[in-house]
């Protein structure tokens, strides 16, 4: 099958093309929507702008594709292969994206709003500046991947692993990353604010200037973590470890410290919750 057959069979009425072969087709800009393209081959395929709305792609091959600007608007991903697809500015609110394999995708700008990426792979996958409000990513792989200005507002990372990870400047505010794992993440300039962290992992995490007001980290290891001048007000610490991390001009007025480890911490200059200052 050719690009003109499958165009041919497609405005005759034809939806299901499941399992088609089309590595390195172009169908950039191609009103495609509704179509079956289960398990279909579209290694390296040009889909650039193309309208793929409610497609079903579950288990398709999408490695190396160009999908940038694609619609894929409530679209079935669903295990599908995008490893280094580019998704640059494309739109998939509310597709699903379950266990999908993202390794070294580009996803920026990309719009995710109330997508579902639990257990997806997203290790090293660039997503700077893309809108995930609302999206499950739990028990999501998100090793070293670029967070960069994303947004976040209350999306699910219950048990996502995000080490390595750069989100600097990212928005977080209600998300829930409980048991998380964010070792070594970068989250410098971060808004975290009523984001729920207990026992999540954050050993040796940059939280510098990061706004973690109201925020939850009871039960959460931060130990290392680089905490200067980073916002704490009202945050929630109980039973959590903050020994040797570095606390300088951190401001934790009504933070709750139930059994909260300090040990070794840098506390100089640091606003403590009785609204006391260190020297």
């Amino acid at each position: 099958m050719n690009v003109d057959e499958l165009l041919s069979h497609y405005e005759a009425g034809a939806r299901d093309f499941r399992e088609a072969k089309l590595s390195q087709f172009n169908l950039s800009d191609r009103d495609l929507q509704g179509i079956n393209l289960r398990r279909a081959n579209l290694s390296g395929a040009n889909l650039r702008g193309a309208n793929l709305r409610m497609a079903n792609l579950r288990e398709a091959n999408l490695a190396g594709a160009d999908l940038r600007g694609a619609d894929l608007t409530i679209a079935n991903l669903i295990g599908a292969e995008l490893y280094q697809a580019d998704l640059s500015k494309a739109t998939l609110t509310d597709a699903g994206l379950r266990s999908a394999k993202l390794t070294e995708a580009t996803l920026v700008q990309a719009v995710l709003i109330g997508a579902n990426l639990a257990e997806a792979l997203l290790d090293r996958a660039n997503l700077t500046e893309a809108n995930l409000n609302d999206a499950s990513l739990n028990r999501a792989k998100l090793i070293a991947a670029n967070l960069t200005r994303a947004t976040l507002e209350n999306a699910n990372l219950t048990n996502a692993i995000l080490n390595e990870s750069l989100m600097e400047l990212a928005n977080l505010t209600g998300a829930i990353l409980h048991g998380a794992s964010l070792e070594e993440a970068d989250l410098h300039g971060a808004e975290l604010s009523r984001t729920r962290l207990s026992s999540a992992n954050l050993i040796n995490a940059s939280l510098s200037q990061a706004n973690v007001r109201g925020a939850n980290l009871s039960w959460s290891s931060l130990r290392g973590a680089n905490l200067c001048k980073a916002n704490l007000y009202r945050a929630k610490l109980n039973w959590a470890n903050l020994s040797e991390t570095n606390l300088s001009e951190a401001m934790l007025i009504s933070a709750t410290v139930l059994q909260t480890n300090f040990q070794n911490a840098n506390l100089r200059g640091a606003i403590m919750p009785d609204g006391s200052s260190h020297g």
